[in-house]
C-alpha cells in the first residue's frame, strides 16, 4: 500500500454522484483576458487547464454571468447567456475533464454593484430601492465624482426572470460537460444581496423574515435541480461573516447554512463584502495575515450542518489543510492564488514532495497585474500569465555551458530554468548565502512565506546538479577561466545614498541595514523615502516598538507596480501610528535629527535617534559591462538591469534561460 504523508487530503468525496479524487478544490480566480467578444481564449483554456493538470479534485472557471444584460459588473465577465460560448466553453471543459478533475463555473450576478450594467440601462436591480455611489466599471477601490446611480426594486417577474436565468445557466453548464455549478452567493453580490436584511428591506415574500430573505437562493436551486436532475452537484459559496459592523456576522451566517443544509452539495464558507475597501484583505487575506485566517468561519458552520462544508483563504501548507480535514473543521480546502503560485500542489502533496511546494506570498502581485493587464501573473511562478505558450515549449537545440553571476532572486531563477533545460550551469554568489538583497528581510514576520519562498529555491538548486560557487565574485579572470558559452549577469543593486549634509552621521543607516540589524534603529526613526521598501520597514520598526516619520518628496507614497499591496499598506500605516509627511524633502541630518522642507520652502524639524534613507538602488552596470564581451550570450536581468520586484526579476530569469541554446 503507498504511503500518503496527508493521507485525509486524498480522500475521494462524493458530491450528488460525482466523485472528486481529492479535498483540494480550485476556487474561481477569475481570468479577464478572454476574447474580443468575451470568449475564453486559448491562454484561458490554458491558464485552467494547468489546475486540473496539477491535480485539483475540481476546477471552477469564474465571473459567469448568469444574465449579461442586468447582471454584468465588468466588461470582461464571461456571458452564460450568449449561445457562442457553447465552442469555447466545451474546449475549456474538456481541458479539465481530461486530466482527472471535475470541471465547474461559477454563477455570478452584480445585482445592484453590476456597474458596467448600470453604464448601458442608467439604472441597476437590486432586492430594494436605493441609490448608490456611481463607479463606472470600478470597484470600491475607484473614487466616485459624486454621481448616483438609481437601484430599482426587482419586481416580482424581475426575480422570477433572474430566478430562471441561474437555471437556464447551470443547464448551459452541463450540456458542455462541467459536472458542477458554484452559486455565488457571497461577497455582497445579488444573491448575498437577498440574503442580507442590511440590504433586503423588502416587505413582501422576498424580504423580511429569515424564511423571506433566503426564498431567493432557495429558489434559484431549485430551478437548477429541476433543470439539471438531483444528482447533479451544487456548490454555494456564502460569506459566513461580512466582517464589517453593518453586515451580517457569524451567527447569521451559520443561520444562512441552516437554511442550504440539505438543499445543495457543498457549502463553500469565504468571509466578507465586496463593495467594503477594508473587507477585500479578510476575503483576500494579505501577508499580515496568519494562515488560515478565515477557516474559523467554516469550522463554525461546520458544526450546525450536515452538508460538506468547504474553506478557503490564505491556505498554502498542505501539513495545516490535513489538520484541517482530519479534525473536521472543513471537508474541502478551496484554493485561490495558491493555484497560481503552484498549480501542481496537489500533487506535489501527493507523492511527498511538499518542500517543493511554492507557498503564495500573499503580495497580491497577481492582483495588480490583473488591474494593468486583465490577466493573472505571479511573483514567485513565472508560467502564470504564459500557460499556452509553455505547453508548447520548444527544448534547446544545442546544450551549453551557463556562468550566472549572482545568486539572489533573478540569479536563482534562471539557475533552476537552465538546468530544467539540461545546460550545465554554474552559479557563482559573492556572499556566503544564495537569496540576494531580499535577505535582509528575513526577521521580518509578515515575510515569512518570503523566507520560506527562498529556502525552497535554494534546495530545488541543491538537488538539480547545479554547480554554486560562495563567496565568489564573477571577475574577467574568473569568466574567461570556466570559458561559459552564456553569461547571465545578476548581480543585483547597492542602496542609493541620497546627497544629503549629514548622511555621513553615524546614526544614518540604509534601509538594508536595519533590516540586517533592527536592534540598531531607536525609540525615534526618521525614514526617508516612502516606498515600497520604506513604508514596509517603518510598519516593522513600528512593530518594534519605534515610533516613525516617513518623509516623501512626491505628494503620494509611490508603491510603483504592487498598488494593490500599497492600498493594503495604506491601512496598516495609521493602525501603527506612523507618521507620514509629502512632499517633503529631506534637506540636512544632524544630531537632533532631520530638517524637511515643503514645497513652498517652509522648514521643518523632525526629532530622530537613528536615521534611515530608503530612496531606491543603483544598478551595478558596471560589474556587468566587464563581462559583456567574455561569453558569446550574454543576458542582464534582475536589479542588476533596474530595479525590479520578485515578479519582474523571476520573470526575466526564467526568459534569460529559456532563450539560450536556440542556436
Amino acid at each position: 500500500m503507498a504511503f500518503l504523508k496527508f493521507p485525509h487530503l486524498f480522500q475521494p468525496l462524493t458530491l450528488g454522484k460525482t466523485v472528486f479524487r481529492n479535498r483540494i478544490f480550485a476556487s474561481p480566480t477569475g481570468f479577464q483576458n478572454g476574447d474580443h467578444l468575451n470568449l475564453p481564449s486559448k491562454e484561458l483554456i490554458a491558464y485552467y487547464e494547468l489546475k486540473a493538470l496539477g491535480g485539483a479534485a475540481s476546477v471552477t472557471m469564474g465571473d459567469c454571468l448568469v444574465d449579461s444584460k442586468n447582471g454584468r459588473v465588468t466588461k470582461v465577465q464571461f456571458p452564460l447567456d450568449d449561445p457562442d460560448q457553447k465552442g469555447p466553453l466545451g474546449s475549456l471543459c474538456k481541458a479539465i475533464t481530461r486530466h482527472g478533475a471535475v470541471a465547474s463555473l461559477e454563477l455570478q450576478h452584480g445585482g445592484m454593484y453590476a456597474r458596467t450594467s448600470g453604464e448601458q440601462l442608467g439604472y441597476v436591480w437590486g432586492p430594494s430601492a436605493t441609490m448608490l455611489p456611481f463607479r463606472p466599471g470600478g470597484s470600491p477601490q475607484v473614487k466616485t465624482d459624486g454621481t448616483m446611480i438609481e437601484v430599482r426594486e426587482m419586481s416580482e417577474d424581475m426575480i422570477e426572470y433572474t430566478i430562471s436565468r441561474f437555471g437556464d445557466a447551470a443547464l448551459f453548464a452541463k450540456k458542455r460537460g462541467f459536472g458542477m455549478v458554484m452559486i455565488h452567493g457571497g461577497h455582497g453580490w445579488l444573491v448575498s444581496q437577498f440574503m442580507s436584511d442590511k440590504t433586503n428591506k423588502r416587505k413582501d415574500r422576498w424580504g423580511g423574515s429569515l424564511e423571506n430573505r433566503m426564498r431567493f437562493p432557495l429558489a434559484i436551486i431549485d430551478d437548477i435541480r429541476k433543470k439539471c436532475g438531483r444528482d447533479f452537484p451544487i456548490e454555494f459559496r456564502m460569506s459566513g461573516s461580512e466582517c464589517y459592523p453593518d453586515g451580517y456576522g457569524i451567527d447569521e451566517g451559520i443561520r444562512f447554512a441552516q437554511m442550504l443544509d440539505g438543499k445543495v452539495d457543498l457549502i463553500h464558507v469565504s468571509a466578507g463584502n465586496h463593495e467594503i475597501f477594508d473587507v477585500f484583505f479578510i476575503t483576500h487575506p494579505s501577508m499580515f495575515h496568519e494562515d488560515g485566517c478565515n477557516v474559523k468561519y467554516a469550522a463554525e458552520i461546520k458544526k450546525h450542518v450536515q452538508t460538506p462544508v468547504a474553506t478557503v483563504g490564505a491556505l498554502s501548507d498542505p501539513a495545516m489543510m490535513e489538520e484541517i480535514i482530519a479534525s473536521g473543521m472543513a471537508d474541502v480546502v478551496e484554493l485561490g492564488r495558491e493555484t497560481l503560485a503552484d498549480p501542481d500542489f496537489p500533487i506535489k502533496a501527493r507523492t511527498g514532495r511538499d518542500e517543493e511546494i511554492n507557498q503564495c506570498l500573499r503580495c497580491y502581485s497577481c492582483f495588480s497585474e490583473c488591474d494593468a493587464t486583465c490577466h493573472f501573473q505571479c511573483a514567485i511562478n513565472p508560467v502564470i500569465g504564459n500557460e499556452y505558450e509553455t505547453k508548447f515549449d520548444i527544448p534547446p537545440k544545442i546544450k551549453k555551458k551557463v556562468l550566472i553571476a549572482g545568486g539572489g532572486i533573478a540569479g536563482m531563477q534562471a539557475a533552476l530554468t537552465c538546468a530544467d533545460r539540461g545546460h550545465e550551469v554554474i552559479l557563482c554568489e559573492k556572499t556566503a548565502e544564495l537569496g540576494g538583497i531580499l535577505l535582509c528581510e528575513d526577521q521580518v514576520p509578515f515575510k515569512k512565506k518570503l523566507k520560506l519562498y527562498i529556502e525552497k529555491q535554494k534546495r530545488m538548486i541543491k538537488k538539480s546538479g547545479i554547480e554554486v560557487i560562495l563567496n565568489t565574485e564573477v571577475t574577467k579572470d574568473l569568466a574567461e577561466e570556466i570559458a561559459p558559452d552564456a553569461i547571465i549577469a545578476a548581480m543585483g543593486a547597492t542602496p542609493i545614498k541620497p546627497n544629503i549634509p549629514g548622511i555621513d552621521n553615524p546614526k544614518v543607516l540604509s534601509a538594508v541595514d536595519i533590516y540586517k540589524n533592527p536592534q540598531l534603529a531607536g525609540r525615534k526613526v526618521v525614514i526617508i523615502g516612502g516606498g515600497l521598501v520604506g513604508v514596509e520597514l517603518g510598519i516593522f520598526l513600528s512593530m518594534k516598538g519605534s515610533e516613525v516619520t516617513i518623509l516623501e518628496i512626491m505628494p503620494y507614497l509611490n508603491y510603483g507596480a504592487s498598488g494593490v499591496h500599497g492600498a493594503f499598506l495604506d491601512l496598516k500605516i495609521p493602525e501603527y501610528g506612523i507618521r507620514v509627511e509629502l512632499s517633503t524633502k529631506a534637506v540636512m541630518i544632524d544630531d537632533q535629527g532631520v530638517v524637511g522642507e515643503d514645497q513652498k520652502g517652509k522648514q521643518k524639524k523632525f526629532p530622530a535617534d537613528t536615521v534611515i534613507y530608503a530612496v531606491g538602488l543603483k544598478p551595478q552596470w558596471e560589474r556587468a559591462d566587464e563581462l559583456r564581451q567574455l561569453a558569446k550570450e550574454f543576458f542582464q536581468i534582475g536589479d542588476c538591469l533596474r530595479p525590479r520586484n520578485i515578479l519582474m526579476a523571476n520573470q526575466e530569469g526564467y526568459y534569460a534561460a529559456k532563450d539560450i541554446g536556440r542556436f
